[in-house]
């Protein structure tokens, strides 16, 4: 992530300047961040996870979005576009804009070289402090490789990880499964 601007921005003067921009950018603390471009392979399980989703949540009440959809994090203040993101009910939005969702069930991260510290690290200490967010999927991009923290009624995060394709991952609070084999569709992975 790299730094735009290094005068303060209001989060307003931010969404005034992201909702014309031809690329997206992040916002915390007064400072917009570029958001580097994906590589194949990383699209390509975005696709797929997104595709799947969208398939099962069919004819019930939840909603699957692309990266397109940002989210903001109220409690610590970033603005941010996940990869994939769920929300289930009401869509609780920050304006009448209706581009800025407030309320994820799920939200999913697809894993790169350049993001995977942050996704793992930052983020995640953000996206849990979201209350509606009940689960976390991170997805390599680089080996066959998916993990889900699942948020406990304790508040506590269990983690389950898969590494197989034929392994599925079940998202509970969705009522979702998704198989290894669906997400690496047509995926190639890069000589390391």
């Amino acid at each position: 992530m790299s730094t735009l601007s290094k005068s303060f921005l209001t989060p307003e003067q931010y969404l005034e300047i992201e909702r014309k921009a031809d690329f997206k950018s992040e916002y915390y603390q007064g400072e917009m961040f570029a958001m580097s471009g994906a590589q194949e392979a990383h699209i390509l399980i975005t696709d797929n996870a997104c595709g799947e989703l969208r398939q099962q949540l069919r004819q019930r009440p939840c909603k699957a979005y692309s990266s397109n959809m940002r989210v903001r994090i109220s409690p610590s203040g970033l603005y941010t576009y996940p990869d994939v993101t769920v929300v289930c009910g009401k869509a609780e939005f920050l304006d009448s804009e209706v581009d800025t969702l407030l309320n994820p069930s799920v939200i999913i991260e697809v894993l790169s070289k350049s993001t995977e510290a942050y996704d793992r690290g930052a983020k995640f200490r953000h996206y849990r402090a979201l209350q509606s967010l009940t689960e976390y999927l991170l997805i390599s991009s680089r080996e066959v490789a998916a993990e889900l923290y699942t948020r406990q009624p304790d508040g506590q995060w269990m983690l389950t990880t898969k590494d197989q394709l034929e392994d599925s991952i079940e998202l509970k609070s969705i009522n979702c499964r998704l198989t290894l084999a669906d997400l690496y569709d047509k995926v190639e992975f890069a000589q390391q």
